[in-house]
């Protein structure tokens, strides 16, 4: 089944990790990890804006796998790493809903309000699982898909962490490979359905506990020494629609690429994902993924060929202005808001713990 190729963005509070120790550390920003998520978007934003090269060559479908790859790969990698260092469950949870929840439901408001649903559907998409079939997305909302895996994401592993603590998460792997079998069995190269698509998630995961040390420093040692242009062009090769059975690669190729990028990418490449530019587009990329495809569906992206595409410089430059005021006057006050909620709920917390020992420790 042929995706939209969309994806969802986490430009804030998802950019500062650090590596997973056995106990809870103050986390550093990676910003390799900000250019692998600018590349993502961008590559999204070309497979479904652009006409990339011939028609034969599918370079759409090539560009649009290979972003939702890199995307869900980051986004399994840090958020294992904040649910391995000991990341509170119910700070987690609202942080989660705080960073994608607002913009959109105010993309399926807008789309509802636009053409008209039964009630079923508007609670399918408003509930993230319009993904799940009978699919039932939104028109203009169809790139909406990705939401869905991420927030079925989120509640699995928060479970596993509810259930078995932090170290639940050494199932994350036997989940990857899991879902890669059931897509081996089912035949699907590529999904929108989450039980044959989230493995691309769960690689990510499995690379973060890697790179931390928890399958041994060997392993650990062993990732950062592998070079990025072998696995960049595996990336490549697994995402074209031509690949055949090299597609279910997909997720561990796209992995790799970027565990092997955090300290092993050649200089050259390592400047252009850490420069400004792709720091900016990875601040807003949320943003650009939720609002590229409604606009899309509006008087911008209509027309035949080349009206559409004289349109074109239209849609992009809307798309990056409204980005741009919804990241930073919507987005970011309300999840700035919820972390500092979350850090005076810690806060509250530890001094309560503190008290309490202090009590029992006081002589009667």
């Amino acid at each position: 089944m042929r995706d939209e190729r969309a994806m969802d963005s986490d430009a804030t509070d998802e950019q500062l990790i650090a590596p997973i120790q056995a106990q809870p550390r103050l986390s550093t920003r990676i910003p390799v990890l900000d250019g692998w998520r600018a590349t993502s978007i961008l590559l999204v934003l070309g497979a479904h804006l652009l006409p990339l090269g011939p028609k034969v060559l599918e370079l759409n479908e090539l560009s649009g796998a290979m972003g939702m790859a890199l995307f869900f790969t980051l986004s399994g990698f840090l958020i294992v790493q904040f649910l391995a260092a000991g990341a509170p469950l119910g700070i987690f949870v609202m942080k989660r809903l705080a960073r994608i929840v607002p913009l959109s439901w105010a993309a399926m408001l807008f789309l509802v309000l636009w053409h008209q649903y039964d009630p079923l559907t508007v609670a399918r998409n408003l509930l993230f699982i319009a993904n799940l079939p009978p699919v039932t997305l939104l028109i203009g909302g169809e790139h909406l898909w990705s939401l869905c895996v991420e927030m079925q994401f989120y509640l699995t592993v928060a479970t596993i962490c509810l259930l078995f603590g932090r170290r639940g998460l050494y199932l994350v792997p036997v989940l990857a490979i899991a879902v890669t079998t059931a897509r081996i069995v089912a035949g699907e190269h590529i999904s929108i359905v989450t039980w044959h698509r989230v493995d691309e998630i769960l690689a990510g995961g499995t690379i973060a506990l890697v790179y931390a040390g928890w399958f041994g420093e060997r392993a650990s040692d062993i990732l950062r020494k592998l070079p990025v242009w072998p696995f960049a062009i595996a990336l490549i090769v697994c995402s074209h629609p031509d690949a055949g059975p090299l597609q279910y690669l997909r997720p561990y190729a796209a992995a790799i690429l970027v565990g092997s990028s955090l300290t092993g990418a050649p200089a050259f490449l390592q400047r252009i994902l850490v420069s400004r530019p792709m720091a900016y587009v990875a601040e807003v990329s949320y943003a650009l993924y939720v609002i590229h495809g409604v606009l899309s569906h509006t008087w911008l992206g209509s027309g035949e060929r080349l009206e559409k595409y004289l349109k074109r410089p239209l849609l992009f430059g809307l798309t990056f202005a409204l980005a741009h005021v919804s990241t930073r006057y919507f987005e970011q006050p309300i999840t700035r808001k919820v972390r500092e909620f979350g850090k005076r709920r810690q806060t509250a917390r530890q001094a309560m713990s503190s008290s309490g020992r202090a009590e029992a420790s006081r002589p009667s």
